[in-house]
């Protein structure tokens, strides 16, 4: 069992937190549940409402919020709206104290993760980016996965807290590297829930049937959790991974952006980005990624 902070810990941490959707509402959860109060924001009056219910305390801006807070914890949905609250008026950068510590949970542009981080060092504060893999289930349980890096002497300033929150903390090096990681994990997996999808509605045109496919393809090397998910929405109509087209589609167009900022280029994302994009186009960009079998099987020449 993880340790909690109690309130005659002296080192215990301000914790502001900025980001209350299906993620970070179950993350703060889950710190209220071990001993901490704190400091949020979020557009969202009901998810705010619901974390002050159980002691939290809401800050009126950024500014606010970064000047209470000894870690500041972002979950937020894209690169620009990260910019935005660091660079605002009345923004992070704007309040943050020496010694304080940004931790980026969202998944973000690696450029842009370290040209934050370079302008808090000049504040005399740190930033870890630390994004994350599981479920909304785990985070409020506290077993997430954590892709964290940055300055080393700065990660292990916050990695009681993390611990916290994940049941696996992995270091991965410079800022940038944890961004840079998710999107890699987040090509792979996105291409690998196309591919599968894709591979059911062909096998649903050329009349084969899509539970005897799943059986023979799951007995092999095919197999994964991955199939598992697709092989419930397109044989059973069940959706269920909790990651929407949507975001896939976000992260696949930060993946092609780092992927052109390293030199070279990624034809396979390309292709799996072409197809997100046209589902979401499609108005399907709220459903599942599995859900993208709808947009193959309708698929046309």
């Amino acid at each position: 069992m993880k340790n909690t902070f109690k309130e005659s810990d002296m080192a215990k941490p301000v914790v502001g937190f900025i980001g209350l959707g299906l993620m970070g509402g179950n993350m703060v959860e889950n710190l209220q549940k071990k001993g901490f109060e704190p400091i949020v924001m979020d557009l969202n009056k009901d998810a705010v409402d619901a974390v002050l219910a159980r002691g939290a305390k809401e800050a009126k801006s950024a500014k606010e919020l970064a000047q209470a807070s000894d870690i500041i914890m972002l979950c937020l949905t894209t690169s620009d709206v990260v910019e935005k609250l660091m660079y605002a008026d009345d923004g992070i950068l704007a309040g943050i104290k020496e010694g304080a510590v940004v931790v980026d949970f969202g998944t973000s542009i690696p450029a842009s993760t370290r040209k934050i981080g370079a302008d808090l060092a000049k504040k005399g504060a740190g930033m870890v980016d630390a994004p994350l893999g599981r479920t909304p289930a785990h985070a409020k349980d506290g077993l997430l996965n954590i892709m964290a890096s940055g300055d080393k002497a700065t990660f292990e300033k916050v990695k009681p807290v993390l611990e916290m929150q994940g049941e696996n903390v992995f270091y991965l090096g410079a800022l940038g590297a944890g961004h840079t990681t998710k999107l890699i994990n987040n090509f792979m997996g996105m291409t690998t829930v196309c591919a599968m999808s894709q591979a059911f509605a062909v096998a649903d045109r050329a009349g084969v049937d899509r539970q005897q496919l799943f059986d023979i393809m799951s007995t092999g090397p095919s197999s994964s959790p991955f199939m598992q998910f697709c092989k419930k929405y397109a044989v059973d109509g069940v959706s269920d991974l909790g990651f929407s087209i949507a975001n896939a589609n976000k992260d696949l167009g930060y993946f092609l952006e780092m992927v052109k900022d390293l030199n070279t280029k990624a034809p396979i994302a390309e292709g799996t980005s072409s197809h997100l994009q046209a589902a979401f186009d499609a108005g399907m960009g709220d459903g599942n990624v599995p859900e993208i079998f709808d947009y193959f099987v309708k698929l046309e020449k």
